[in-house]
């Protein structure tokens, strides 16, 4: 038991999230961790860094890391995010985070209120104007 011989307070003893474990657009066998209806559509690891480094949480954001049941490897879904979740001493950093589970599950109910979300799905409304779009000039007309 190696873990047992190293600290709780270790890097390498912090907790794992993954963004695809928050993600609405996952089945559990693809990786989803909470339920359905709590997961969110598409979460970054920088959002989730944000919201955990907020409340207080000591975070570290591994950018290249990536999901290994995800098969997409475009750069949204890469990042990995480390979360302390325990003292050195064995008791919960904040104690209203006994668990992973419950780390994952206040990111998920969070992360929709942060700007960056609010703020895109308020500018795809403003731009939705009926009667415009179609087709735009691009130059010299044929003749």
């Amino acid at each position: 038991m190696a873990w047992a011989a190293t600290s709780p307070a270790d890097k390498e003893r912090f907790i794992c999230i993954y963004p695809a474990y928050l993600n609405n657009k996952k089945t559990i066998a693809e990786g989803r961790r909470i339920p359905m209806d709590k997961a969110i559509e598409n979460p970054t690891s920088t959002e989730i860094q944000d919201v955990c480094a907020a409340i207080g949480l000591n975070v570290l954001v591994e950018k290249n890391k990536l999901y290994p049941r995800e098969w997409n490897r475009d750069v949204q879904y890469r990042g990995r995010v480390r979360v302390q979740l325990k003292l050195e001493d064995g008791n919960p950093c904040l104690p209203q985070f006994p668990t992973r589970k419950s780390v994952m599950l206040y990111a998920a109910e969070t992360i929709p209120k942060l700007k960056t979300r609010t703020q895109k799905m308020g500018g795809n409304d403003q731009n939705l104007q009926p009667g415009e779009g179609g087709k735009k000039g691009k130059g010299k007309k044929k003749k």
